[in-house]
């Protein structure tokens, strides 16, 4: 009885109340910011610093510094939306966003800025000598509008620019970034910093996966509500499930790749399956996971699939020294010759496929862009690992058995 219960339950709760759908909102790169997890002092500190700079005509600038993932822009975000809640920093405070990928020059960047301002009008057609009049010009118009304090540029940074507030580096996050500054903000920069890296630890990052999964916020009195709650619970001590959130953790502990994980896992979620369970995770991990570069091989032609594999042994042969497209096609017209089934093609011919694999950038040069090297000549480099290449050969779709032989052995 107490089943058939809750299976009615199940039913209306999830048509009603549409589970799937706050679930995967929560995962959407659009949600309103979720809590922060691990970040409450940075988040404290960047929280004081702008309401001084609103409420109280503070000049401040901060460099925030983190990996892509860590939180930098939900942090800023959250912050914002708290700030502008109150009434005495709302009418002080304005946010702009510029992003270093897209604005690249001073000029892009002042156009951007003033689109944000709707300040086409006042801007017109007068000319200015320097970035830095234009933009004073800027604020003093904001100022006699608007009777505004202070002025908060959100910049995300890629390469050098102007303005440098939120830096997303990955691989060099504790490089001395501000030497990157050009010397005119460097003058101006307070030199404070803010970190964002990432630092929790496996079990940190497991709480917070489940954290995403939970029901909190709906009455707890909900018999579904505590299933499902119960689920997750299991979940989070369920071996597989751990296996593949350490793989994933060890892989990338960028919470938004988490949360392409949780997607796929919630998207499972119907009448008869209402609740996620390990398998999911296990195929969430699959497809989210999916090597591009393996998945690209799947749809090269046999000819390239057999340079791939005559790089691979050039590779291996040499240790890992750089190789030629004459040491290739050699390796290549050994293995043609040996195999009569296979169709032994002109040099030309093959040359163009070598050329089709670097425009794919499965291999690339060595010898730098403004080498005069004939092309043949040139030493090139093999960006594929044989683990991806066994994993392409097992899933090309009707790949001939010497080319899988060949791909297996050292030498012919």
């Amino acid at each position: 009885m107490a089943s058939s219960k809750l299976d009615i339950e199940k039913v209306k709760f999830l048509k009603s109340y549409q589970l799937g759908d706050e679930l995967r909102l929560r995962f959407s790169q659009n949600a309103p910011s979720t809590s922060l997890h691990g970040y409450e002092k940075e988040r404290g500190q960047l929280f004081d610093l702008i309401k001084r700079t609103a409420s109280t005509g503070e000049s401040n600038s901060v460099l925030v510094i983190g990996p892509r993932g860590s939180g930098k822009t939900m942090t800023l975000n959250s912050i914002y939306n708290e700030l502008i809640e109150d009434d005495n920093v709302r009418e002080n405070l304005l946010q702009v966003k510029l992003n270093g990928l897209l604005q690249t020059d001073d000029k892009i960047a002042l156009k951007e800025i003033t689109r944000q301002l709707q300040l086409e009008n006042t801007l017109g057609d007068k000319v200015f000598g320097s970035f830095a009049e234009t933009l004073q010009f800027l604020l003093d118009a904001l100022k006699c509008d608007m009777n505004m304090k202070e002025f908060w540029l959100v910049m995300t940074y890629e390469k050098k620019n102007v303005f440098l507030y939120t830096f997303e580096e990955e691989e060099e996050i504790l490089i001395d970034v501000i030497e990157l500054l050009e010397k005119r903000v460097k003058s101006r920069f307070s030199h404070r910093q803010v970190y964002f890296l990432n630092n929790y630890s496996y079990e940190n990052f497991c709480d917070i996966c489940m954290s995403y999964l939970k029901i909190e916020s709906k009455p707890v009195r909900c018999d579904f509500i505590k299933e499902w709650n119960k689920q997750v619970e299991k979940l989070s001590k369920d071996g597989t499930v751990r296996d593949v959130l350490q793989q994933q953790f060890h892989f990338n502990k960028d919470i938004r790749a988490l949360h392409h994980i949780l997607m796929y896992v919630v998207c499972q979620l119907n009448e008869t399956h209402p609740f996620p369970t390990p398998s999911d995770f296990v195929e969430a991990m699959k497809v989210t996971s999916t090597d591009s570069k393996s998945a690209m091989l799947h749809g090269i032609s046999i000819l390239e699939l057999c340079l791939i594999i005559a790089m691979k042994h050039l590779t291996d042969i040499y240790d890992g020294e750089p190789f030629n497209f004459e040491m290739v096609y050699s390796e290549y017209a050994k293995f043609a010759q040996k195999r009569s089934s296979m169709q032994m093609y002109e040099k030309a011919v093959v040359l163009k496929a070598f050329e089709h694999l670097l425009a794919l950038e499965l291999v690339k040069s060595t010898d730098g862009s403004g080498t005069r090297i004939q092309k043949e000549y040139r030493l090139m480099s093999l960006l594929i690992h044989p683990s991806q290449i066994t994993d392409a050969l097992q899933k090309y779709p009707q790949c001939p058995t010497e080319v899988k032989q060949w791909a297996s052995t050292s030498v012919i």
